[in-house]
């Protein structure tokens, strides 16, 4: 399959062409960036140089569809919605990395993200597309709108207590703490070396875009709609987002129980990985893979359920997620370029 990646000088984008050049399905065949246009690859990434080093192109519709059959766009929120539209009259399957077209509610979208919302006729057939969930939904969907890091954490978390009602969707408080190539490549005084070396700090409380995303998936698996406390931190690190989840239990039960069930739960999906009993998950231990690692304790005592999940959030939480989305809308196999170990150390 000839594809290509829209916003390909940006960190999605080049974890795209990282994981494109060795699937064995796929051919990279147009990247196209706006504030980029006219540069090698290799010239904004030069560990690419005798790799891939294409030229950058404006983009152009027309031209786009001559050379491919799908498009990864990979913008940041609040552009892909005027792009998409035009892609997909050419043909071209469409799998959105950006915020645009997650939520069903427009009018939440604007609220949240700060944008002009995408047309009512394309949110509603776009969709969401985090495969342990929506499985059968994506395949054969022209347009995925692929779920944000910090929501694709949480919500393989949550999910298995959520689907079977162990827990109660009323008080859920969810602690994330992320890497810094969350915010993007570009410069801006919040991720300069001086202000987050050696330094760990909160943002956007109340008030993160992601909020209304977890909120509407925890509605679909729950049947009920309740807010939910959720606190992001910056932590010193380039990769990786840990969250760590705090619910009130609805049945008597026990960890070991639990576990089990989780097991159970994710058998049939490759890359989530249930930790054993007070084993942990850590972000170094899913660094640079497809992998969400989970660990979960039931806290007798406050009759609470804690999950701990993890993920790298260029890898699992965009760039890795959109291939695997793409692998399901082809009928390949879903971990089809993306078998390979997390980096370690």
């Amino acid at each position: 399959m000839k594809v290509g990646i829209i916003g390909a000088n940006g960190y999605g984008g080049v974890e795209l062409i990282r994981l494109l050049q060795q699937h064995p399905f796929v051919q990279l065949k147009y990247l196209a960036s706006h504030s980029s246009s006219g540069k090698l690859i290799s010239e904004q990434y030069p560990h690419l140089q005798g790799i891939i080093e294409d030229r950058i192109e404006e983009l152009d519709i027309n031209e786009a569809a001559s050379k491919i059959e799908l498009m990864f766009i990979a913008t940041p929120s609040g552009i892909s919605k005027d792009l998409i539209p035009a892609l997909l009259e050419k043909g071209i399957t469409c799998i959105d990395l950006s915020g645009d077209f997650r939520l069903k509610d427009g009018s939440i979208y604007e609220k949240w993200y700060k944008y002009a919302k995408a047309s009512d006729e394309y949110l509603q057939n776009a969709t969401y597309g985090l495969p342990e969930i929506f499985r059968e939904e994506i395949i054969g969907s022209a347009l995925i709108a692929n779920p944000g890091c910090y929501p694709t954490a949480t919500l393989l978390g949550l999910a298995p207590a959520l689907t079977n009602g162990w827990i109660s969707g009323k008080n859920i408080v969810i602690d994330g703490k992320s890497g810094v190539s969350g915010a993007g490549r570009k410069a801006s005084l919040g991720t300069h070396y001086g202000e987050i070396n050696e330094n760990t700090k909160a943002y956007k409380l109340g008030s993160h875009q992601h909020i209304p995303e977890i909120e509407q998936i925890i509605s679909h698996l729950s049947g009920t709609d309740h807010p939910i406390t959720f606190s992001t931190h910056l932590v010193p690190m380039t990769r990786g987002i840990l969250c760590t989840i705090y619910a009130d239990l609805k049945i008597e039960t026990t960890t070991e129980e639990l576990l089990t069930q989780y097991e159970e739960y994710y058998q049939n999906n490759f890359f989530v990985r249930i930790r054993p009993l007070d084993i942990w998950p850590a972000t170094k231990e899913v660094l640079g893979s497809n992998y969400c690692d989970i660990g979960i304790k039931v806290e007798e005592r406050t009759n609470k359920l804690i999950i701990v999940s993890v993920i790298d959030n260029v890898v699992k939480g965009a760039a890795g997620q959109a291939v695997q989305n793409m692998n399901l809308l082809n009928g390949w196999a879903e971990e089809t370029g993306l078998t390979f170990s997390p980096v370690y150390p």
